[in-house]
């Protein structure tokens, strides 16, 4: 069914590298050499290694499958790993010398938003290519990224609706718990908003931050457990980011905090950060994701099994930005193919409209906006550390931009091509 595109973008990328400096010298050169070089920008060492080696390991996991295949237009593909170490100016400064250096085609990595927003200005600058892997606060739409999961009114929004709703225990009073930097923030700001038009009251709603690695979580958990101590149902949003959820979760047993007095619903807490915490105590805490291990089909059989097999160690675990990892990487390659070339300017469009079925079973699509619709899947904790699916949503088109924020009124993102907007030559973007 792609004949016809495929015939479109390998002309579009033909013209582009005839046209002479549409392409920066860094991506005419990479055109030319034996191997097709990719880089990987996940943070190896500091607070977040506990969540991001685990996506350098799936790269590299899919890169030598691709290889085992024959590779990419007739060439090997070749990692360019590098460790941003947790720190968000050095994020920027890899980024740079991934994309100057190393000319890269693509890069694939960052986890938490700021080490995003650290790079972003890098890739608009140099036009390089970003897949961004986790679900993210929103509020932005950049032509040089392209993000692989939620934003909150595709996640976050419907997790709190489900905690409101009957089977979700109809809870009345929410606590705000997150790391001190942009995703949680920004996120809590829209939450907030969304809860005002449900009614809550500003006494109802507690709102906290605790830096990166924070570890002495004895007070914060108190103070949660006394907002909840006054009569309405309580529940705790989490947006608290690497390691420092292990002595979270680590004091909520401490304390007796059990899911059916205050559960907790964590946004960026899966497989891997449970790993190393004794999750007995934890039974019945939930986490809102798109996908889950524990997802019961054919194709993510196959995606554990595979990843087992790589990693050979039978125990290992899979989890949402993982799969999203995942759809991104399938996704690039195919672009790649259609557009017949890794010239920046052809792949990007070319991503526009590519397919993948996923290992949770749903066929996703990238939007001209950059982003993906996707379902949302709410888990409870289990004693194992796995998750049972109490919840899951259709897939829904994300809005990069909440309509729960009054200034976002009017902002669009697309850069489908052609670009439809009154005869302009540039992509459709902001407000209009």
């Amino acid at each position: 069914m792609w004949t016809k595109r495929q015939s479109l973008w390998g002309a579009v990328g033909a013209l582009l590298m005839a046209m002479g400096g549409a392409a920066p010298a860094a991506q005419a050169q990479a055109q030319g050499q034996d191997t097709i070089k990719v880089g990987i920008l996940h943070s190896l060492s500091g607070t977040m290694a506990i969540s991001e080696t685990i996506l350098k390991d799936l790269m590299l996991m899919q890169i030598a499958d691709l290889n085992a295949k024959g590779g990419l237009l007739g060439k090997k593909v070749e990692a360019v790993v590098v460790d941003p170490a947790s720190n968000w100016p050095l994020f920027a400064e890899k980024a740079r010398e991934l994309l100057v250096r190393d000319k890269v085609a693509a890069v694939f990595g960052c986890w938490t938003s700021v080490s995003r927003k650290s790079v972003l200005p890098v890739f608009e600058e140099l036009n390089g290519l970003l897949f961004y892997p986790l679900e993210y606060e929103g509020e932005e739409a950049s032509y040089n990224i392209f993000y692989g999961s939620s934003v909150p009114d595709n996640k976050a929004i419907p997790a709190v609706e489900y905690l409101m709703s009957k089977d979700g225990g109809e809870v009345k009073r929410f606590v705000l718990e997150g790391t001190d930097y942009v995703y949680p923030r920004t996120s809590n700001k829209i939450i907030r908003a969304f809860l005002k038009k449900k009614g809550v009251a500003d006494e109802d709603i507690m709102e906290n931050y605790t830096p990166f690695g924070f570890a002495d979580w004895q007070n914060e958990v108190a103070a949660i457990k006394k907002f909840g101590s006054a009569g309405k149902k309580t529940a705790v949003i989490s947006t608290i980011n690497g390691d420092a959820n292990v002595p979270f979760y680590k004091e909520l047993g401490n304390q007796g905090i059990k899911a059916k007095d205050i559960p907790v619903i964590a946004f960026s807490v899966g497989e891997e950060e449970l790993a190393g915490v004794d999750t007995r105590p934890l039974v019945g805490h939930l986490a809102a994701w798109s996908y889950f291990q524990s997802v019961d089909n054919p194709a993510n059989k196959a995606f554990i099994a595979k990843w087992r097999a790589y990693t050979k160690n039978p125990k290992r675990v899979t989890n949402d930005p993982m799969e999203s990892a995942y759809i991104l990487f399938h996704m690039w390659t195919q672009a790649v193919q259609q557009a017949g070339t890794t010239n920046v300017d052809a792949v990007r469009q070319a991503m526009i409209g590519q397919k993948v079925k996923s290992p949770s079973g749903f066929e996703v699509t990238m939007g001209s906006n950059h982003h993906m619709a996707k379902p949302v899947m709410i888990g409870e904790i289990q004693a194992d550390g796995q998750f049972s699916i109490v919840y899951q949503s259709k897939a829904i088109p994300p809005k990069p931009w909440s309509p729960y924020v009054e200034a976002n009124a009017g902002k669009v993102a697309d850069w489908a091509w052609p670009w439809v907007c009154g005869g302009c030559t540039t992509p459709k973007y902001g407000s209009q």
